[in-house]
């Protein structure tokens, strides 16, 4: 395996902070399975995706198949489970969506393959170069830990165990924001914006190759449009509320992990593509492009580039609302800290922001070696780029060059926007 450098780390990471990095994401993996009450193990909160114990099963298979069978050219733990839980599914309608099989194994015996896989991981993390597959695998886990939470949020209250934010104290029922937030749009000067990561670092295949893209002048709201403005949306035009909504007794409320609260105004609003679209063209305005997201959020009036929108300095619990800081959204504008150099909040964190460009590779893409299906298959034109975190997203993945992508009409994932002209 090539080494490759990470941008969490200065230098190529070390056995060590790899083998680390595994166990803490397998321990944090553990926490998010432990919401679900065990009875729930077998339900399927989203029909458009697998059941829970598909997920308990992938983790640890998609480790065996990625590093120690295709990278490493060895034999796995049992080739029923490494068949059975190698993919998932994205299908377009309720209607397409059919799991690999009705009869699955028992959670013992899942959790028993993924001891077993654990341990031949973490042998294999310290006698191998550290490569693409290994850091793969990592990122893997965590962006599963995100879509795992889509999933858990739609189980009702009684399906599922609260449980107190996973990193830090977080802003957990903290609705207002420390200052006013400031009005109108950034105006964001024409500019080169550099678009992807380089080589020699990990990155997904969809991040390569780094490029510069000319983007012209445009305005850019300063902070994401929230539940108070699309509710006057709703009011004026009478469109359906967002899926994170419920309604009783003629009044909001906003659909949280794990209780039902007072409709927070001043927080972003979830939404579709779709949704997020059509508000904006009642603006008389439009999502931004992905590379005027990259302009308002690493560039700078002098022309330099940030690694953040706030800096170079690493992410921490200051900088937005990720990391399992909170399990919902907190209200705009919380974390002036994040703020970027045009004066544009909380473009990471808080809810992936939508932009207008449809998935696909950039030009001169290449498959990755260790996970060659990652994301030519989502090249489809069904398929729209996310950028930035939600609170759900955890600091590893949060990088300038790091591509979201959902269908336009997939109303789980937790998605802002913001409006540009």
């Amino acid at each position: 395996m090539r080494a490759v450098r990470h941008q969490s780390f200065p230098q190529p990471p070390k056995h060590e902070q790899l083998i680390r990095w595994f166990r803490d994401g397998r321990r944090r993996s553990a926490e998010v399975f432990a919401i679900p009450k065990p009875e729930a193990f077998f339900d399927r909160p989203i029909p458009l995706r697998n059941p829970i114990v598909f997920y308990e099963g992938h983790l640890p298979s998609f480790n065996i198949n990625t590093l120690i069978k295709l990278t490493l050219g060895k034999t796995g733990i049992d080739e029923n489970y490494e068949t059975l839980f190698a993919r998932g599914i994205d299908p377009d309608s309720e209607d397409a969506a059919k799991s690999p099989t009705d009869v699955w194994p028992s959670r013992e015996c899942v959790q028993k393959y993924g001891r077993e896989s654990d341990a031949l991981i973490e042998k294999a993390i310290a006698g191998s170069e550290i490569g693409e597959a290994a850091i793969a695998i990592l990122e893997h886990e965590q962006m599963h830990q995100e879509t795992l939470l889509y999933m858990f949020h739609e189980m009702p209250y009684e399906r599922k165990i609260a449980r107190a934010p996973l990193w830090g104290t977080g802003l957990s029922g903290r609705r207002r924001a420390e200052s006013p937030p400031p009005q109108g749009r950034a105006h964001i000067p024409a500019g080169d914006a550099t678009i992807g990561t380089p080589a020699g670092s990990f990155g997904w295949d969809n991040e390569f190759p780094a490029h510069r893209v000319h983007v012209d002048a445009f305005d850019i709201d300063r902070d994401n449009v929230t539940n108070g403005e699309y509710l006057d949306y709703m009011k004026a035009t009478g469109v359906a509320a967002p899926h994170f909504w419920m309604q009783r007794d003629g009044e909001w409320f906003w659909r949280g992990m794990f209780e039902l609260t007072p409709l927070p105004l001043d927080a972003p609003v979830y939404v579709t593509h779709d949704e997020a679209a059509a508000y904006a063209r009642s603006r008389g305005a439009r999502l931004p492009s992905e590379a005027e997201y990259y302009r308002a959020a690493f560039g700078t009036p002098s022309g330099a580039e940030r690694m953040y929108p706030w800096g170079d300095e690493p992410p921490d619990a200051t900088r937005g609302n990720f990391g399992f800081a909170n399990w919902d959204p907190v209200a705009v504008g919380s974390y002036p800290a994040g703020t970027s150099a045009w004066g544009v909040r909380d473009l990471v964190g808080n809810g992936w922001e939508w932009t207008s460009t449809i998935f696909d590779g950039f030009d001169g893409f290449q498959p990755m070696k260790c996970y060659p299906v990652y994301s030519a298959e989502f090249f489809d034109g069904q398929h729209y780029v996310l950028k930035g975190a939600s609170p759900a997203t955890s600091p590893e993945l949060i990088r300038n060059s790091f591509r979201n992508w959902f269908r336009p009409n997939y109303p789980y994932v937790y998605a802002t926007f913001r409006c540009v002209a």
